[in-house]
């Protein structure tokens, strides 16, 4: 799978980590930048160029960075044909109650969740919030969920770019 990766300089060293491990895992990898840690660099700078290659198809999914990720997500899903989830890690996600209000016992059902009824194809990730222990297994989980193509799921996000 031919990957877009980029952060900003809070998400630095996690994203060069990230790429060691996805090449190792036989997919291609564009890496947008920084290409240097700086920390006056602009997030928007390295996510757009990302998000359109993964809008324009030069990449099947991004995998993004920052501090909390919420600045990229916003920065990537501004590109049309973007949908860009933001997971938070496994402390997080336990706190999740599902649609009967039961709590969530999976750490990473958001992350299939993204890609099954949302057909997320960019994944940001808030380094803050998020240390690069279990990184791999996230990503892994959410790279292989399928998109379910349900009829209403389809709908819905056909309606995101009107």
């Amino acid at each position: 799978m031919k990957i877009a990766l980029s952060s900003d300089h809070t998400g630095f060293e996690q994203l060069q980590r990230l790429q060691e491990f996805l090449v190792a895992q036989g997919h291609e990898c564009i890496n947008f930048g920084p290409k240097s840690f700086d920390l006056s660099d602009d997030y928007p700078d390295f996510i757009r160029p990302a998000a359109e290659a993964v809008a324009s198809g030069g990449c099947q999914v991004g995998i993004i960075w920052g501090g909390s990720g919420q600045g990229e997500a916003i920065a990537a899903n501004r590109v049309p044909g973007v949908r860009c989830a933001v997971y938070y890690g496994p402390v997080l996600a336990v706190a999740a109650i599902d649609a009967e209000g039961t709590p969530a016992t999976d750490d990473y059902e958001i992350l299939r969740l993204s890609r099954q009824h949302n057909n997320a194809n960019m994944l940001s990730l808030g380094a803050r919030f998020f240390a690069f222990e279990g990184v791999e297994q996230a990503v892994k989980i959410w790279l292989e969920a399928p998109y379910d193509g349900l009829e209403r799921h389809a709908r819905r996000i056909a309606k995101l770019d009107q």
